[in-house]
């Protein structure tokens, strides 16, 4: 729906008598350039690729639009395009199922890594090795990143907030940039409040219609006509519709990806407005439109009301209708639901949401994991699988910035399954090293062979391994309080040796002048080094040791990859198992022998104990330091205490001689010892 072009009028003259005013104020203006999330006049966007995972092979095989195409993995369908799904394909079917509605379908396979590769690749015969091949998503993470580059180049650098909701969808926080160019067109705006009041009402716009052009406009309830005069809330979505018409046919002209596009006052809104007209449009919510918006919708279609609170919605109520929940007045959703419940429905169902567009989602964790079917149940497979881990994760560690020290993960953790049992294995990972494949993967063998020690590991059902504890801005500088462990670290070193920390990490947590020191003679002469082969099999100073005590043979048994849900995009559904491969390593590291009699924490050599060693005699310093005092005001304390004690005693007289002890009193009981 489209609008005659602008046609401008005289701004109404401020304090005019009988003149009609803008509902919106000085201070609403000054709201949106400050990104105000309760700002009435508040410009988000929500951009949403088509069918991102089928586009992406599209244009990777330079296949043409119109053709249908289907990403397939295994023997499931993850994305189907617009043209496939013409011939009633959709993502519950098989690739036979779809062959059948669609002779002319291009299945294509997702990529996968695969043992002996030295990256992921796309194999034509991967849906016969579900056993042995990983998926891999790192095409779509690097089309991912191109497009997010090209709507950053669309933007102005100073007045960006994008924030990225997902392998295919960014929210767009375009208030400043609207205020920007609301003063620049209409530089009555750009004038002091009356008075210098910001309170004071904003002149009306001097326009008296907007053009819309293509995009997809809500329509009004009978209560607005669409020849209403535009208040400015109206004219700042028509700028912010504007940017994102330009940014998308960037995307379109410079990667050939198209996009949906939703344009409305908050990321609620925007984001339903972006999946309202698909593929390659774009949906404009004007405030006035919000309500006749939502009324046609289920509110189990709302993003958080889709789940068990939106069950619970409709079973108290008997609707899932937003237009019946909108005649329910608050009163009755907080005693039915509760307040704070309560009062989120009430505000959702009627388009209120003051949730922030983060310019940075802070992710906590990452997970790389394989479920085997059958079991694994040799420590070779399951080395094969941590290199398979250990890639995968350090490819999304670089979006986290790792290799610009922007972010870092500080311990790892490692869960296998074995029967119903699952056991895990934490670790913290050095901070002053760099953190790449490699060091992942020797960190998470230290981790196997810990639960290895344990005993009852094979067969192993499932592998996983994680990274946690994100920091920002993480440097090699370290301190005195270097010495002294926190959280996850000191838990780990607690555990003793099934959660020790290896060589590098001791050495991390210990200057290199340190260990200088000791090495040219100091207290290193009190002890005594000892031979490092001796007991090297019981205390499984390598892996090797390990295979031996619990039997593992080396053949590569056959292993299936669970898969949770076949889905176009991450939204609201798992995404497929998204890991990577290297080449195998076979040289296991040895797990530390030289154990310390304080806590019980095993290191690889003399040197490494006695840094060790000096750590603990550093902390009892600091501890002394902190009890030595404490302890002297306690004797103090108790000095003066008994100098007082014992005067009063003597004011009061001798003592009463010890006699046969008083009557008890009714109520009373003796106490018996002895």
């Amino acid at each position: 729906m489209s609008s005659p072009p602008h046609t401008f009028r005289d701004s109404s003259p401020a304090g005019a008598p009988g003149r009609r005013r803008s509902r919106f104020t000085y201070r609403h203006l000054a709201q949106m350039a400050a990104y105000s999330t309760t700002c009435p006049l508040r410009v988000i966007s929500h951009i949403d690729l088509d069918c991102f995972y089928a586009q992406a092979e599209m244009v990777r095989l330079g296949i043409p639009e119109d053709k249908p195409l289907a990403v397939q993995q295994w023997q499931g369908l993850i994305a189907v395009n617009y043209p496939a799904r013409a011939f009633g394909i959709g993502r519950h079917c098989t690739v036979t199922e779809a062959k059948k509605l669609c002779p002319n379908l291009i299945a294509q396979h997702v990529a996968t890594w695969r043992e002996g590769d030295e990256k992921w690749a796309y194999h034509a015969d991967a849906d016969k090795h579900i056993s042995t091949d990983k998926v891999s998503l790192d095409p779509y993470r690097l089309e991912s990143r191109r497009i997010l580059a090209v709507i950053k180049e669309q933007l102005p650098p100073h007045l960006q907030k994008v924030e990225k909701a997902g392998i295919d969808e960014v929210f767009i926080d375009l208030s400043a940039h609207v205020h920007a160019i609301l003063l620049e067109r209409f530089p009555e705006l750009a004038r002091p409040p009356p008075y210098d009041d910001a309170a004071e009402e904003l002149p009306v716009p001097s326009v008296s219609a907007l053009d819309w052009q293509a995009d997809a406009l809500v329509d009004l309830d009978d209560e607005h006509g669409e020849l209403d005069n535009p208040d400015w809330d109206d004219v700042a979505i028509l700028i912010g519709s504007e940017i994102i018409r330009d940014v998308r046919q960037a995307v379109r002209d410079k990667l050939r990806y198209t996009c949906a596009g939703g344009i409305a006052r908050n990321k609620l809104l925007s984001k339903l407005g972006s999946a309202h007209k698909k593929p390659n449009q774009q949906t404009v919510i004007r405030n006035r439109a919000i309500r006749h918006f939502l009324s046609g919708f289920k509110f189990t279609k709302i993003r958080n009301l889709g789940g068990k609170l939106g069950e619970e919605v409709s079973r108290v109520f008997n609707t899932d209708a937003v237009s019946d929940l909108l005649a329910v007045p608050a009163e009755q959703l907080k005693l039915k639901l509760g307040d704070d419940t309560g009062v989120w429905v009430y505000n959702t169902v009627r388009g209120i949401d003051t949730s922030e567009v983060n310019s940075r989602t802070q992710i906590k964790s990452m997970l790389s994991a394989k479920s085997f079917r059958p079991s694994i149940d040799t420590l070779e497979q399951a080395t094969r699988w941590l290199r398979i881990f250990a890639a995968d994760i350090v490819s999304r560690l670089v979006e986290e910035g790792v290799l610009e020290n922007k972010r870092r993960p500080r311990t790892m953790t490692l869960h296998h399954r074995h029967s119903t049992q699952t056991r895990s294995r934490l670790i913290p990972i050095p901070q002053g090293r760099p953190l790449d494949e490699n060091t992942l993967f020797e960190l998470s063998k230290t981790l196997l062979g810990q639960i290895i020690l344990d005993g009852r590991v094979w067969p192993c059902s499932n592998l996983s391994l994680s990274v946690s504890g994100f920091e920002e801005g993480v440097t090699g500088n370290m301190g005195i309080g270097a010495f002294l462990l926190k959280g996850e670290e000191a838990q780990a070193l607690k555990a003793g040796p099934r959660m020790s920390t290896t060589a590098d990490a001791s050495a991390e947590l210990h200057p290199p002048e340190k260990r200088r020191r000791i090495d040219d003679g100091g207290i290193q002469r009190f002890f005594t080094r000892g031979d490092p082969s001796q007991g090297a099999d019981v205390a499984l100073g390598s892996n090797d040791a390990a295979i031996r005590k619990w039997g593992g043979q080396k053949k590569l048994g056959n292993s299936r990859e669970q898969v949770s849900g076949a889905v176009d995009s991450p939204k609201g559904l798992l995404m497929p198992d998204e890991v990577s491969h290297d080449q195998t390593n076979h040289d296991q590291t040895p797990i530390m022998a030289y154990m310390c009699s304080r806590c019980d924490a095993r290191h690889e050599s003399p040197e490494a104990l006695q840094s060790h060693q000096d750590w603990h005699f550093a902390k009892d310093l600091q501890d002394q330091e902190r009890v030595t005092p404490t302890l002297a005001n306690r004797k103090a304390a108790a000095a003066a205490s008994s100098r007082t004690s014992s005067r009063k005693a003597a004011a009061a007289g001798p003592s009463k001689r010890p006699g046969r002890p008083k009557k008890t009193e009714p109520g009373q009981s003796k106490l018996k010892f002895g």
